[in-house]
């Protein structure tokens, strides 16, 4: 990382999960900005991060989505992930972060491709300074979709290329099978972190080309969060349902 970006360091991130006894990421695929607020006051307590598809809210308002949901979740001590995926060049994943929903002014961090070179992690931590904040990005290496490009040989080049830079605190690997993790971590050493979805305690909720594997396996195969949605948001209770994710996922 160039001279400059003040980061959201990997020890900072380990630190915050540490300190809120939970390695669950909540992944609030709601449409709604009450939906979303009313999922994060409901289990907040048993969550590290709150992730989003900020694009994908039906009724986005900035000032409400930093009253209702990025002020609490920061009282809270929950870190704000945006899974926008960037994958264009830096200049451009620069502005997208600056743009209409203004990532940069309200994420921690935020989840990008590393296909299209290493100037888009220059690109967004730029976008942060400006903002006169600091983040930190998590490369996809692996996904757990099926029928997804991203092979063996494709993981290799994103984890080598990217694993000497301050600016990546990590990747993103295939929760629903724990070799994968395991030859992930493997690659990536202690330094990085490993962040996995396609983790449910019920795989049945698999839909469209999702696989699922069982957060207690993800994190003995070396994942140092687990990204859950359905089996919190769409379980009948929500808080419970949490609580039991942060204690299967328990060090």
């Amino acid at each position: 990382m160039s001279p400059g970006y003040a980061c959201l360091s990997v020890d900072d991130i380990r630190s915050s999960m540490e300190e809120r006894g939970t390695r669950v990421i909540l992944a609030a695929d709601f449409f709604t900005i009450s939906e979303i607020s009313h999922i994060l006051n409901e289990v907040g307590s048993h969550i590290c991060m709150l992730k989003t598809h900020v694009d994908g809210i039906h009724d986005f308002d900035l000032d409400r989505w930093m009253n209702e949901v990025v002020g609490p979740a920061r009282e809270m001590g929950v870190l704000m992930f945006e899974d926008r995926k960037f994958a264009d060049i830096g200049y451009v994943s620069k502005i997208q972060m600056l743009g209409h929903q203004r990532i940069a002014e309200w994420a921690d961090v935020v989840t990008a491709h590393r296909i299209s070179g290493p100037d888009i992690v220059e690109g967004i931590h730029e976008a942060w300074r400006e903002c006169g904040r600091k983040g930190s990005v998590a490369i996809l290496a692996q996904m757990s979709s099926s029928g997804n490009l991203l092979d063996e040989e494709y993981c290799k080049k994103v984890v080598e290329s990217c694993r000497g830079i301050d600016g990546v605190c990590g990747f993103i690997g295939n929760g629903s099978n724990s070799s994968n993790i395991s030859e992930l971590r493997g690659l990536v050493g202690s330094a990085k972190m490993i962040l996995t979805p396609g983790i449910n305690l019920n795989s049945a909720e698999a839909r469209m080309g999702q696989r699922y594997g069982h957060p207690r396996e993800a994190i003995a195969a070396g994942s140092d969060a687990v990204i859950v949605g359905s089996g919190i948001i769409r379980n009948a209770d929500p808080l419970g349902a949490a609580k039991k994710y942060a204690e299967e996922t328990a060090a």
